[in-house]
């Protein structure tokens, strides 16, 4: 079974942090596809250690991702 999630990737000199806000799961690399791998890595394992209970929890709401503008100086 195969589940889709946001993968979230911002650069953090001097590699890249991967984050699923899915399940409040990150993790991190030297380049995005390293970051995007090491992520995948780290969901999986969530899934499988995990409680049930915990993963209802946690997979509970939607998630919006967009950006903003704001005033500055």
């Amino acid at each position: 079974m195969s589940k889709r999630l946001t993968a979230i990737i911002q650069a953090e000199l001097p590699g890249f942090v991967a984050l699923c806000p899915e399940l409040d799961v990150a993790s991190q690399g030297d380049t995005v596809e390293e970051a995007v791998a090491n992520l995948r890595e780290a969901v999986e394992l969530f899934y499988e250690c995990a409680s049930a209970d915990e993963i209802a929890a946690r997979e509970g709401g939607d998630i919006f991702v967009t950006q903003l503008e704001v005033s500055i100086g």
